[in-house]
């Protein structure tokens, strides 16, 4: 489905669907335990489609209710078929560590873009955690088989990945084996933050986890706004003349936001008000207006933090005033799609100067310019959100598929041409 997305303020108040990192999560966690757990607030994306089929596939009951869902651990066994994980690298790399912890013997398989994403580094450390797995070059399809007890406790990171460390402290739990994990470079801590709203005897920080105990005590547990999803909406106010926009209940973990720092540092008018916590996980309502921005230079630090919002901050590079050069970005050219072509590809339709090497790129900021052009998203889910934004400031821009927005964010254009100006359409559908 082809959608046109015109140029056009945001104004009013929003709210956005369930993060969906701490959603897989939660359903993993819950999961382990045979308590009858509700997740509020669950992302409706099909990638959490893929972890709850992932989940049923194994003995766990995990079932949709509403915008929440009910979840309850098992008597797991092998899968009877082969776990499709569809186009979720979060399934795919916890179900790994699920059953590596929980003794299970699993084939693992996934879409043509799935199949394309490398499995190798969370198969090396469950390997060292005793399992036996059996990728195919590096990827899926896969085999996987859970050998207890743990053969390794103490981990050291061999890259900075929430999801290998999400793996090996779920390995943790399923098995009722303390781990500790090194090096973990700042990556997003979530898990780490469910396991203590549960009351998990572990401590942790920037770069080490330590999970003394892996016994949790299960509560319902409430989901917060995505910023990923949020962070869209962010950049169109900030870059677009005449917005106004608030975002309710919006997710604001220091380890995810990375775009927040990125965009005050640009010069972005940003108000964070209304700060509290919901089981462990900060939250806030996010403001933005049109703003003058200005080029900086982000480094790896700051980019490990916001990741997945690279491809979004792009787009506030476009219009600043001078060169942004954003650094560590080599891991986005085995996203959904190489993300760093996808910038360079939709950036250059409007008339923006971009170079990149394997691990930076540089974008001249000026007076974009998208009338007319056509992104194509690769199927990319924040590629294509990351479109409307540019299309508000300077559209009409096409993008060549807005079916695959539905991987995190049903709904988002409805809700993108309310936003914009609930009187008139500005997405036309096709």
């Amino acid at each position: 489905m082809e959608v046109i997305f015109q140029r056009g303020a945001l104004r009013g108040e929003i709210a956005v669907p369930g993060d969906k990192s701490i959603s897989h999560r939660a359903l993993f966690i819950a999961a382990s335990t045979q308590a009858k757990v509700r997740v509020q607030n669950l992302n409706p994306g099909r990638d959490l489609d893929a972890t709850i089929g992932a989940l049923s596939s194994i003995g766990a009951s995990a079932k949709r209710d509403g915008p929440d869902a009910e979840v309850q651990g098992g008597r797991l066994h092998a899968p009877e078929a082969p776990v499709n994980c569809l186009n979720s690298g979060t399934t795919a790399r916890l179900i790994m560590g699920t059953c590596a912890g929980a003794g299970l013997h699993a084939r693992l398989q996934g879409d043509e873009s799935l199949s394309s994403r490398p499995m190798e580094p969370v198969a090396a450390q469950l390997r060292a955690f005793g399992s036996r797995v059996t990728t195919s070059g590096g990827a899926l399809p896969l085999e996987i088989a859970g050998q207890l007890p743990a053969q390794t406790r103490h981990f050291i990171l061999l890259s900075a990945s929430a999801q290998i460390k999400s793996a090996l402290l779920l390995a943790g739990v399923y098995s009722g084996t303390p781990v500790t994990l090194e090096r973990c470079g700042g990556s997003r801590d979530h898990t780490e933050r469910l396991l203590k709203s549960w009351n998990a005897d572990i401590v942790f920080d920037a770069d080490r986890v330590a999970m003394r105990s892996a016994h949790i005590e299960p509560r319902d547990t409430r989901i917060p706004g995505d910023l990923s999803a949020a962070a869209f909406f962010l950049v169109a106010a900030v870059v677009t003349p005449g917005s106004r926009l608030t975002i309710r209940d919006v997710g604001i973990n220091p380890s995810r936001s990375g775009l927040l720092d990125a965009l005050l540092q640009m010069g972005a008018r940003i108000e964070i008000g209304n700060r509290r916590e919901w089981d462990c996980e900060p939250v806030a309502d996010l403001s933005a207006e049109f703003s003058a921005l200005r080029g900086i230079t982000i480094d790896s630090s700051l980019t490990v933090r916001a990741i997945d919002e690279i491809v979004i901050l792009s787009v506030a590079a476009a219009v600043a005033q001078g060169q942004t050069r954003i650094a560590g970005i080599s891991d986005l050219r085995g996203k959904e799609s190489d993300r760093v072509a996808a910038i360079e590809q939709m950036l250059r339709s409007a008339g923006v100067a971009t170079e990149s090497d394997t691990n930076a790129i540089w974008i001249t900021g000026g007076i974009p310019n998208a009338a007319g052009a056509s992104v194509q998203t690769g199927g990319d889910h924040r590629t294509a959100m990351a479109a409307a934004a540019l299309g508000a400031l300077c559209g009409p821009l096409e993008i060549d598929d807005a079916a695959c927005i539905d991987v995190s964010f049903p709904g988002f254009v409805p809700q993108w041409a309310a936003a914009q100006n609930a009187d008139r359409t500005i997405a036309e559908l096709r």
